[in-house]
C-alpha cells in the first residue's frame, strides 16, 4: 500500500449524483487494484520506485470509464457494438494520462492492462512479453478485484471461487506473475491491503486529489466530447 500524499480538497458533495456514483466505483476499484499490485510487485522483488508508479497506474487504470455512455452501466449485458465502445475506456484513460504528462511507464501500464498472455486481449492483441511488464501485473490484480466485487448482474465471488475462475483462465496471465499472486493471497499483508475501512479512506483521499488536480475535469471533458462524436455518427 502506497500513500501518495494527496491534498485535502473536498468538493465531492457538489458533483452530480450520477457522475459521483461512477467516480466512486472507479476509484474504489482502482484503490483495491493499486494496493494488490504493489503487494504483488514487492513479492516479485521490484523496488520502491517501480511500486510507486505501479500504484498510481493501479488507481488510474479505469479513469476513462467515468462519464462514458451511462447506459453501459445500467444493463445486465452489453450488445456487441456497446462492448466495442466499452473497450475504448483504456484508450480514454491513456489519452488523459498522456495529456497530463504522466510517465510513460504509467501510460503504457494503463493502456495495456486488458491484454491477455495468449493474444486474445485488447486493445492490441499483444502476446506474452510483448505486453508491458507493469500491465501484466495490473491485469492479474484487476481481474481478481473485479471478480470479488459486487456487480449489478451478480454478487461478489468469494476469494476461493475467484481463484478457481482465474485458474481456469491461466492462459490470460503471465504464469510467473500469477503464481506470485497466489503467494500474495496467502500472506498476512493481503488482508491489510483489502481492508474495507482502509480502502474507503484511501478512496476519499484520492477523490479529493482529483478535484485539486483538475484530473476529473480533464476526464469528463474528453469523455463528453467522445460521446458527442459517437452520437453524431
Amino acid at each position: 500500500m502506497v500513500d501518495m500524499d494527496y491534498m485535502n480538497y473536498n468538493k465531492l458533495e457538489t458533483l452530480e449524483d450520477s457522475i459521483k456514483t461512477e467516480l466512486v466505483d472507479v476509484i474504489v476499484h482502482g484503490v483495491v487494484v493499486s494496493n494488490l499490485a504493489v503487494l504483488l510487485a514487492k513479492e516479485l522483488g521490484e523496488d520502491e520506485a517501480f511500486c510507486h508508479e505501479l500504484a498510481i497506474a493501479g488507481v488510474l487504470h479505469d479513469i476513462g470509464k467515468i462519464k462514458m455512455n451511462r447506459c453501459l452501466y445500467q444493463k445486465d449485458a452489453l450488445a456487441v457494438e456497446e462492448m466495442k465502445y466499452f473497450r475504448m475506456h483504456s484508450f480514454y484513460s491513456y489519452d488523459v494520462l498522456k495529456s497530463l504528462g504522466y510517465p510513460d511507464f504509467i501510460q503504457e501500464t494503463v493502456f495495456h492492462h486488458h491484454e491477455n498472455q495468449d493474444g486474445s486481449g485488447y486493445p492490441h492483441n499483444l502476446v506474452g512479453n510483448e505486453i508491458p511488464y507493469g500491465a501484466r501485473i495490473l491485469h492479474v490484480c484487476d481481474v481478481f478485484a473485479a471478480l470479488t466485487s459486487k456487480r449489478s448482474y451478480r454478487a461478489a465471488f468469494e476469494l476461493e471461487t475467484a481463484v478457481e475462475v482465474m485458474l481456469e483462465e491461466t492462459k490470460n496471465f503471465d504464469i510467473e506473475i500469477f503464481v506470485a499472486f497466489l503467494r500474495v493471497l496467502h500472506s498476512d499483508a493481503f488482508y491489510d491491503v483489502i481492508n474495507p475501512e482502509e480502502v474507503e479512506k484511501m478512496s476519499e483521499k484520492f477523490t479529493k486529489y482529483m478535484f485539486q488536480s483538475h484530473l476529473l475535469d480533464k476526464v469528463t471533458l474528453e469523455a463528453e466530447q467522445q460521446e458527442e462524436r459517437t452520437i453524431s455518427k
